[in-house]
């Protein structure tokens, strides 16, 4: 009975997170003498005095912000070009060759040029976060649009319907679920490049705090912002679910 409740609640998971951070105590208490390693409350500690100082809010605004950003330009290029793409074969057989090559790049690598030609301000952050961002939508929603059932698009040109309304009234709904689930994968995509592009180029926001308290040897502080990090990933994770849930009320029956 207990294991049918942890089964289909979230129960188990909590319960495997609360074991792995008492194992965190338990190990930088009595195993691990090292100030590397702090205890997990101390790190709680840092994190309740940087909030209360005000430190770290403006810390994660700012990257919250680059990110955000850079996300809505990627997502809008990609939608736009992956339906381009998908209903015009031109318009395919012209980009795919250097969207293929574009693809694969490494973003540390990218990083670097995006440098020389935009500096270190805020442009070059966001450009790397839409660039992050526009391969998983445009993959998915060439895919989606592909998967469209013919039928529904014979029915709808059967009714005299418009090559763009059915686009809109037919194609898109159901290329939805792949699209959002392109939109989905980009959204923790986007919050890392934030983090990676102000760790090799910052001057503000997480990435930039967590490499400068590693420095300053602020073990914990530096691990508070990681704590921090890794709750704001999955608040939006769960919120762009919620959303997906609402959206695809129709596909989660």
């Amino acid at each position: 009975m207990v294991a049918d409740f942890l089964a289909r609640s979230r129960a188990g998971g909590v319960l495997l997170l609360i074991a792995l951070l008492a194992l965190w105590e338990v190990s930088a208490r009595f195993w691990v003498s090292s100030p590397n390693w702090p205890p997990v409350t101390q790190v709680l500690g840092a994190l309740l005095d940087g909030v209360r100082s005000g430190e770290l809010l403006p810390v994660f605004g700012s990257s919250v912000y680059r990110m955000l950003l850079g996300y809505a330009a990627g997502v809008s290029c990609a939608l736009v070009a992956g339906l381009l793409m998908a209903n015009v074969r031109a318009a395919h057989a012209a980009l795919e060759p250097a969207l293929e090559l574009l693809r694969p790049i490494p973003i540390p690598a990218v990083i670097p040029p995006l440098i020389l030609l935009l500096g270190i301000d805020d442009a070059m952050k966001i450009f790397a976060v839409g660039f992050s961002s526009f391969f998983p939508v445009l993959v998915n929603t060439i895919a989606g649009v592909r998967a469209v059932d013919p039928v529904a698009i014979d029915v709808a040109r059967t009714f005299g319907v418009g090559r763009l309304r059915t686009a809109l009234r037919v194609v898109l709904p159901a290329a939805l679920p792949y699209i959002l689930a392109g939109m989905r994968v980009s959204l923790a995509l986007a919050l890392i490049v934030t983090v990676v592009a102000e760790m090799i180029a910052g001057s503000a926001g997480i990435g930039y705090y967590v490499m400068t308290m590693q420095y300053a040897l602020r073990a914990a502080d530096m691990y508070a912002a990681i704590f921090v990090l890794a709750a704001l990933g999955y608040a939006l994770n769960r919120g762009f679910l919620e959303i997906e849930r609402r959206i695809l009320h129709w596909y989660h029956l």
